[in-house]
């Protein structure tokens, strides 16, 4: 696993060793940032189940101002550390050692994010609960994005919070990136 492009481009990052993380592959992360691309500069960015915190070193890396970074595994978070550390990220970014509940909870304090990327364990259902709390805490700038990894079959349309709207999907193999915005930004 690389940083794509940047001002770390091509920097190799390590992933935790014997834990549940399964890194962004390289072609997806670039997918994925080709997609973003003219939404990252001078953005602040949520990595949320952020497991070797590869999505929001590789936003780091292509500009974004800010990046928080939340795990509840403390393997997770040294990998985090270490990646940040390697690749000279780490004065912009914030990382918290909990689960998703208490890092939503804590970032109440601080400035909405302009992008928050959700890559919880697969078919957990952990995705509905963090929406219902970024939305309850208005954790998301009134233009922001929030992208959520899951398995391809994965079907949102019930469990989605009503503030928020579903504006693309991306497919790949056997997962997909979902896109969602304000319900009041797509008006």
């Amino acid at each position: 696993m690389r940083v794509i492009a940047g001002k770390a481009r091509r920097m190799s990052l390590i992933t935790p060793k014997g834990s549940d993380v399964r890194p962004t592959t390289d072609r997806i992360k670039e997918t994925l940032f080709n997609m973003i691309q003219n939404e990252i500069e001078g953005s602040r960015f949520l990595d949320l189940f952020a497991g070797s915190g590869g999505i929001g070193i590789e936003a780091l890396s292509r500009g974004a101002e800010y990046c928080a970074f939340a795990d509840k595994d403390k393997r997770s978070i040294a990998c985090i550390h270490e990646n940040l550390a390697h690749t000279h990220l780490q004065d912009s970014s914030y990382v918290m050692n909990c689960d998703y509940r208490q890092a939503l909870m804590r970032l109440r304090k601080m400035d909405p994010f302009d992008i928050i990327f959700l890559d919880p364990p697969y078919g957990k259902g952990l995705e509905s609960e963090a929406l219902r709390l970024i939305e309850s805490g208005h954790l998301l700038a009134d233009d922001g994005l929030i992208i959520i990894e899951a398995l391809i079959d994965t079907d949102y349309t019930a469990s989605i919070p009503a503030s928020f709207c579903i504006v693309r999907e991306k497919l790949y193999k056997s997962n997909k990136h979902v896109f969602l915005r304000k319900e009041s930004a797509n008006k």
